[in-house]
């Protein structure tokens, strides 16, 4: 039952948490910017460079490429510029769902 709260918990976070703050930060373009934020899930494909892919005991924060403090950064950096501001916003959601996901395997 833990399991299924925590990817319930871990969907609502990519998916429906981005809308929410793309309708509060972003109110003319909240659709756009939606669709934008959703599209940053593609920092996911950095899991397929790892063996195996897929390791639910694994914490993805600072073990694969986009997801290292490096990069994640760069996407605080990213929050700056207008330009990018959809796109970082977008990331540094996608980091703290993933963050959450570590801390749960923690602390569970």
């Amino acid at each position: 039952m833990t399991h299924l709260i925590q990817v319930g918990l871990h969907v609502f976070l990519h998916v429906l948490a981005p809308g929410i703050v793309s309708k509060l930060l972003f109110p003319t373009d909240w659709k756009k910017a939606w669709i934008i934020m959703l599209a940053t899930m593609l920092v996911d494909l950095d899991h397929l460079l790892a063996i195996p892919i897929l390791d639910p005991c694994r914490c993805s924060i600072g073990f694969h490429p986009l997801h290292s403090y490096l990069a994640i950064s760069i996407y605080l950096l990213a929050l700056i510029p207008k330009p990018t501001r959809i796109i970082a916003v977008g990331l540094v959601l996608h980091m703290l769902t993933d963050a959450q996901d570590c801390l749960w395997m923690k602390f569970a």
